[in-house]
């Protein structure tokens, strides 16, 4: 059975990136995935810096996500979208996940992992230019991203006071890409 980890780049109360993950969360379990869903605000670091890393150390509940990251075979991203590019609060944990400690491989908590990315935002494209940016560190960092995504527009709107979309087209979407991931594993494994 894969393991999948499920978290968004979004800390905010009722985040729509954090429901967005959620939705895709049940295609990924009926497809017979085990999966993790996260939510960032329950790990705050400090902002990288190599300075802290060689006085204190990884933080400790960097290392927590870390370790989340690695022993999870694929992951379900969603970010909101901060000036055309993935939110801060992602960056920042991709960047403290990725520091090798010890002897361990570079970048063992992404190196061969599947992952699937999607966005909401009000704007009228969604989050879709972030996805973009997100794609490429994510490949950079030797994670697979298969290429099927989603963006939900307006989402201040899209969603149902229960976390659900309005639209049952997007939601339909939504849970087929968590399908996809478990699927893809499942072949892999």
């Amino acid at each position: 059975m894969p393991k999948i980890l499920a978290f968004s780049g979004s800390a905010r109360n009722g985040s729509y990136n954090q429901k967005l993950v959620q939705i895709a969360t049940l295609g990924a379990r009926q497809t017979g995935a085990e999966v993790t869903v996260v939510n960032l605000a329950d790990y705050p670091m400090p902002i990288f810096n190599q300075d802290l890393e060689t006085a204190e150390g990884m933080p400790k509940l960097a290392r927590a996500f870390k370790v989340l990251l690695i022993a999870h075979d694929g992951f379900l991203i969603a970010s909101p979208e901060y000036n055309s590019a993935f939110s801060p609060l992602l960056k920042n944990a991709i960047d403290w996940a990725s520091r090798r400690e010890g002897d361990e491989l570079p970048l063992l908590a992404f190196r061969g992992k599947v992952a699937v990315i999607m966005a909401a935002s009000p704007s009228a494209l969604g989050g879709l230019r972030g996805l973009v940016f997100l794609r490429m560190l994510l490949g950079n960092l030797g994670i697979i991203v298969l290429p099927d995504q989603q963006a939900v527009a307006h989402a201040d709107k899209a969603f149902h006071a229960e976390g659900y979309l309005l639209d049952e087209v997007k939601q339909d979407a939504i849970i087929k890409l968590g399908m996809l991931l478990a699927e893809h594993l499942i072949k892999l494994k």
